[in-house]
Formats: structure tokens, sequence, C-alpha cells
């Protein structure tokens, strides 16, 4: 029970939802991550630890970078909180500004990253 707990803990803050939301598309860096989300690297840090902690995401280092995805669902309440933040969260303006500012700094090209700028480093 207290896994169960750990998510919908985890589920409670914006910032996480928010962060959670972009990952149903796919792994981000966490420049990408930062950038989106308009927040220092401190803070996404932080949330990307309590995700981590809850079971929700893995992270990969690709020499200093570190990409973000989510992790497989470890039973049926998390497959359910995954399932609903991708079919019951598209009417909310943030998480769509969130998407568009993904796009956007995808387009630009700012993100230091090997994998950002289109260059394949190791396995995806």
């Amino acid at each position: 029970m207290k896994e169960v707990t750990r998510l919908f803990k985890a589920f409670s803050d914006e910032t996480r939802l928010r962060i959670l939301h972009l990952l149903l598309k796919r792994g981000l860096c966490i420049c990408e991550l930062m950038e989106v989300l308009q927040l220092p690297q401190s803070n996404v840090s932080r949330h990307m630890a309590y995700l981590k902690n809850a079971g929700l995401v893995d992270d990969r280092r690709e020499a200093v970078w570190v990409y973000y995805s989510l992790t497989e669902p470890k039973n049926k309440v998390h497959a359910c909180q995954l399932e609903c933040l991708a079919k019951c969260f598209d009417d909310y303006e943030g998480l769509k500004r969130d998407e568009a500012r993904l796009v956007e700094f995808k387009q630009k090209g700012t993100c230091a990253s090997p994998r950002a700028s289109g260059e394949v480093v190791g396995k995806s």
C-alpha cells in the first residue's frame, strides 16, 4: 500500500504532473525540462528525484547529460494514473503551452546535448 500512496503523492504536485505529461510523449533531457518548465536546474532535479523515488521515471546519463523517461507501470494503479494523465488532461491550457514551448525549444536547437542536435549517441 505504501507504493500506491507514494504514486498518489507524486501525482499531487502541479510541476510533477507537467513533467509526467511531457514524458508521456518521449524521454527528455534535463535542459529541455528546465526550458519548458522555466525552472532552475535545482528545482527540476528535485522533482525528478521525487518521481524517480516514486518509481515513475528512470534516468540515463550520456556524457554530462541526464535523460529521463517514464518507467513501465509496475501495477494497475500506476498504469491507470498514466492512462488518466494521457487521456484526461488534454484540455488544460498549461499543458498545451508546455508542449508548444518544447516544440519551439527543439526548433531553436539550443540544448547543448548531442541528442538535441540530432547526433546519435549510444542506444536510445
